[in-house]
C-alpha cells in the first residue's frame, strides 16, 4: 500500500520536478564555483594576480566552503530545502557578478571566500531533498545520476564560460556565470519542494530506521562512526586529485603542454562530460551489479582514478593522449564524486542524518582541496623561471600520490565494513 502511495501520480511528478530541479540547480551552483578557474591564465598574463594570489584565493574558498559543508549539513537537515538552496545560489550568482567589475586581490579573496560559504549549502540540500523524497530502494541510482550535477556544471563552465572568456575577455568568464547562477536561483525557488509533507503527501517511510531516535541523537551517532570518518579521509585526498585538474588543468595544459586556452578547456571539458556517465552509471552499478554495496566500485573507480591521473601528468604530450587521460579520470572521478563524495557515507547514516554524513564528508573533502590549491599556486610559482616557464615535477607528484592514498584508505573503509558484517 504504502509503495503505491509513493509511486501515484501526483508523488511520481512531485519528486521528478524535485529531482530535477535539484540536479540542474546544483550544477549552476559549480559554474558559479569554477569561473575562476577558466580565467587563471588571462588574469596571470595580464598582470592582474600572480599564482601565489590565485591559490590563496582559492584556499579561502576551499575553506570557508569545508567549514560551511559541516555547519550548512547539520542546518539542512531542519531547513527548508527550498529556500535553502535558491538562497545560496542567488549569493553565489552575485559574487560572481561584482568579481567581474574588480581588480582588487583583497576583494577577489573576501568575495571567493563568501562564495566558499553559500557554495557549501547546496550539496547538503540536494542530499536531504533525495531522503525526504526517494525510497531507500532507490537512493542509489537517484544519487548517482543527481551526482551528475557536478559534471554538468564542469561542463558548462569548460564550454560555455571558455568560450565567453576567448570572445568577450576574462571579466565576462565572471559575468556570465553570475547571471547563469541568478535565473538558477529563481527556477529554484519556483520549482523545488521542501517535503511531501509540505504537498499533503505521507512522508518517505525508511524501514530500517529508529522512530524514537531525535535528529540530534542521529547526528552525533554520525559524528561516533569511524568507518565515515574514514571515508572523509579517502574522500579528501580524492579532492586533491580531483582538484588538480578542476584547478590547474587548464593552466597546466598551457603552461606545460603548449595548448591554447580554449584547446585547454576543451581537453578538460570531456573530462566533466565523462564524469556524467561516471555518476549516472555509478549509483545503477552498486545497486545492480554488487547488490547495494559500494566497496568494490569505488575501489575499481579509485584505480581508474590513479591511472588516468597518471597519464595526464606522465604521458606524451599529445592530443590524443590528454584526451584519452580525460576520459579515464573523468570516468573515474564521477564515481568517486557519488561514492567516496557521499553516498556511502550516507549509506551508513541514520536519514535523519544525511546532512551530517554529508556534513563530515564534506569538511574533509574541501580542507583537501584547499590544501591542493594553496600547495599547488606556491609550488607552481617557486617552479617558475625568469623566462617564464614553469616546471611542473613537484606539484605533479603531490597530485597523483593524493590518489594513490585515497584509494588505500578505500581499501580500509571495505575491510572495515567486512569486519562488521562477519560480527
Amino acid at each position: 500500500m504504502t509503495e503505491n502511495i509513493y509511486e501515484s501520480g501526483r508523488y511520481r511528478k512531485l519528486r521528478l520536478q524535485t529531482f530535477i530541479t535539484a540536479t540542474i540547480g546544483y550544477g549552476l551552483y559549480y559554474v558559479c564555483r569554477l569561473s575562476l578557474n577558466v580565467v587563471k591564465k588571462p588574469i596571470v598574463d595580464n598582470g592582474v594576480l600572480s599564482e601565489t594570489e590565485l591559490g590563496i584565493i582559492g584556499s579561502a574558498l576551499f575553506i570557508t566552503y569545508a567549514v560551511g559543508k559541516f555547519v550548512n549539513g547539520f542546518l539542512a537537515d531542519r531547513a527548508n530545502i527550498r529556500r535553502f538552496m535558491s538562497a545560496g545560489l542567488f549569493i553565489a550568482g552575485l559574487v560572481n557578478l561584482i568579481l567581474g567589475f574588480t581588480t582588487s586581490s583583497l576583494v577577489f579573496i573576501i568575495m571567493w571566500g563568501i562564495n566558499g560559504w553559500v557554495q557549501s549549502m547546496g550539496a547538503p540540500a540536494g542530499v536531504v531533498a533525495q531522503s525526504r523524497w526517494v525510497p531507500d530502494e532507490k537512493r542509489g541510482r537517484y544519487y548517482g545520476i543527481w551526482s551528475a550535477s557536478h559534471n554538468i556544471g564542469e561542463a558548462l563552465t569548460f564550454i560555455i564560460v571558455a568560450a565567453v572568456v576567448a570572445s568577450l575577455g576574462w571579466q565576462w568568464g565572471f559575468r556570465s556565470a553570475g547571471l547563469l547562477g541568478i535565473a538558477g536561483a529563481a527556477a529554484l525557488a519556483l520549482l523545488l519542494r521542501n517535503s511531501p509533507q509540505d504537498c499533503g503527501l505521507p512522508p518517505i517511510e525508511h524501514p530500517s530506521e529508529s522512530k524514537s531516535a531525535s535528529v540530534w541523537e542521529s547526528q552525533k551517532e554520525v559524528l561516533r562512526n569511524p568507518a565515515i570518518w574514514t571515508l572523509a579521509f579517502a574522500s579528501a585526498f580524492m579532492y586533491i586529485s580531483r582538484y588538480a585538474v578542476n584547478s590547474w588543468g587548464i593552466f597546466y595544459l598551457e603552461a606545460e603542454r603548449g595548448f591554447s586556452n580554449l584547446e585547454a578547456s576543451s581537453i578538460i571539458s570531456i573530462s566533466s562530460i565523462c564524469g556524467i556517465i561516471g555518476t549516472v552509471i555509478s549509483g545503477f552499478v552498486s545497486d545492480w551489479w554488487f547488490k547495494g554495496s559500494r566497496n568494490a566500485p569505488a575501489v575499481i573507480f579509485g584505480l581508474m582514478n590513479v591511472c588516468g591521473l597518471g597519464l595526464f601528468l606522465f604521458g606524451p604530450a599529445t592530443r590524443a593522449c590528454m584526451i584519452a587521460s580525460m576520459v579515464v579520470f573523468g570516468l573515474a572521478i564521477g564515481a568517486l564524486i557519488c561514492y567516496l563524495g557521499g553516498l556511502m557515507a550516507v549509506d551508513i547514516a541514520p536519514k535523519n542524518s544525511s546532512g551530517a554524513a554529508l556534513g563530515v564528508v564534506g569538511i574533509a573533502s574541501y580542507i583537501g582541496a584547499a590544501i591542493q590549491d594553496f600547495v599547488s599556486g606556491l609550488t607552481i610559482e617557486s617552479g617558475k623561471s625568469a623566462a617564464g616557464s614553469y616546471d611542473f615535477s613537484s606539484v605533479s607528484w603531490f597530485w597523483f600520490g593524493a590518489a594513490v592514498v585515497s584509494v588505500m584508505l578505500t581499501f580500509v573503509v571495505w575491510f572495515m565494513s567486512s569486519r562488521k558484517r562477519m560480527k
